[in-house]
């Protein structure tokens, strides 16, 4: 089979096929066509469903590269892998166009296989544990999500909570006031929502309680109904606590637990509720797990090495432990 396809005359040729047009030559050989650009159209041969496919996706790499964004070879291994496995959210799109996270019109983008899953699987259940090393979108993915679906009204609220380890979830004995003595704590989170919205809003939601950004323990005796709440750093719960949060999701309301199991600030001696959580509730098809590792880190590059030595350097303790 052979289509011709116009090429929108908007668009950055560099940024759509790449450097001497190396997308496309990834696009045949992932898809096994040819692709031949002409001046005006993009000619594509092979097999009906491939080039079927192959059209779909050059349409959304023309979307992600209106903006002069460059197109990635791991944005179109992404779009392929959505296409094939036939996902409709906005899907496709959820790449390609991202999540409108704000009404000034910002929007987030999962940059890898395992962050594409993280965000179907918050769509469709109402419980989610995001596991895995800092650095992996957990958190910010988490929040993204959260300010879209209030944005397009599916929810009322947004709760975002952290367990206070150092103070023993006992803030009273700490000088200042209630925020003074929080904030520290709650910055990562406040600086996430500060990144995807402008003052105007975030100040508008805070004073609103829209948005509220509290402690774990200010989580005891409520019921959250028509919220997406969301639990940062769960490594550091006790079990009893990770209980005291879970019972807490009402109706019409979505829940995200995030953490990093290899990241437990707890006293000696103490169960971790995160890890507990990822072995009693590992066969409960209500609930969904999304693992991440060190491929899925999106932060400087320098920090997926500084991950591998970490590695390196416990395994290697580990077996001298063995063999002693």
């Amino acid at each position: 089979m052979k289509i011709s396809q116009s090429i929108p005359p908007s668009i950055n040729p560099v940024a759509a096929f790449g450097v001497n047009d190396s997308n496309l030559r990834l696009l045949e050989r992932l898809l096994k066509i040819k692709v031949f650009p002409k001046e005006n159209e993009l000619v594509m041969e092979g097999e009906e469903d491939d080039v079927t496919k192959a059209s779909q996706l050059m349409h959304q790499i023309y979307m992600l590269s209106n903006d002069e964004h460059p197109v990635t070879h791991n944005d179109i291994k992404l779009l392929i892998e959505e296409i094939k496995n036939e996902q409709n959210y906005v899907q496709g799109s959820l790449i390609a166009e991202g999540l409108a996270v704000s009404r000034k019109g910002n929007r987030i983008k999962p940059r890898t296989s395992h962050q594409v899953e993280y965000i179907r699987q918050m769509l469709n259940y109402d419980l989610t544990f995001a596991i895995g090393p800092a650095g992996t979108g957990k958190t910010y993915l988490a929040v993204g999500l959260a300010l879209h679906m209030l944005l397009i009204g599916r929810v009322k609220r947004v709760i975002l909570t952290r367990p206070v380890v150092e103070a023993g979830e006992s803030l009273g004995f700490l000088p200042g006031t209630l925020e003074e003595k929080i904030d520290p704590y709650l910055r990562p989170l406040f600086d996430a929502i500060n990144g995807m919205l402008s003052p105007e809003e975030t100040k508008s939601y805070m004073e609103s309680q829209t948005i509220e950004l509290a402690p774990l323990a200010y989580m005891r005796g409520r019921t959250l109904s028509n919220s997406f709440i969301i639990l940062d750093e769960a490594q550091n719960t006790i079990p009893m606590q990770m209980k005291m949060f879970l019972t807490r999701l009402g109706e019409n309301s979505k829940m995200v637990v995030t953490g990093d199991i290899t990241q437990i600030d707890l006293p000696y001696g103490k169960e971790s509720g995160l890890k507990q959580a990822s072995e009693i509730f590992k066969d409960v098809k209500e609930i969904k797990f999304t693992y991440f590792d060190k491929t899925d880190v999106i932060r400087h590059g320098l920090v997926k090495k500084i991950l591998n030595i970490y590695e390196k350097r416990e395994n290697e303790t580990w077996k001298d432990l063995k063999l002693s």
